[in-house]
């Protein structure tokens, strides 16, 4: 099981830590209020992010995770991202 954590990192970027097997990956994740917004209005960025990569993680390995990416690129490489995160939140 993954342990997903979210913090805020100052603007719009948070800083995601996920631990798994006694290991960690980190990443920073831009979330800009327009994307969060046009994705899940009404949502806390932080939430938004923490689903956003339990999406990923359900799909490739936390290795395979971009340590630096803006929520946008998630639909480059997953097209169905923005038409089923709401199972995430």
């Amino acid at each position: 099981m993954n342990r997903v954590t979210v913090s805020h990192a100052g603007d719009e970027r948070l800083a995601v830590i996920i631990e798994e097997n006694g290991s960690e990956s980190r990443h920073e994740v831009t979330a800009t209020a327009a994307q969060v917004d046009r994705i899940a209005a009404g949502r806390d960025p932080a939430d938004l992010v923490e689903a956003s990569i339990r999406f990923l993680l359900d799909r490739e390995s936390k290795e395979s995770i971009m340590a630096r990416f803006d929520l946008d690129t998630i639909s480059r490489f997953f097209p169905e991202y923005e038409t089923t995160i709401a199972e995430y939140l």
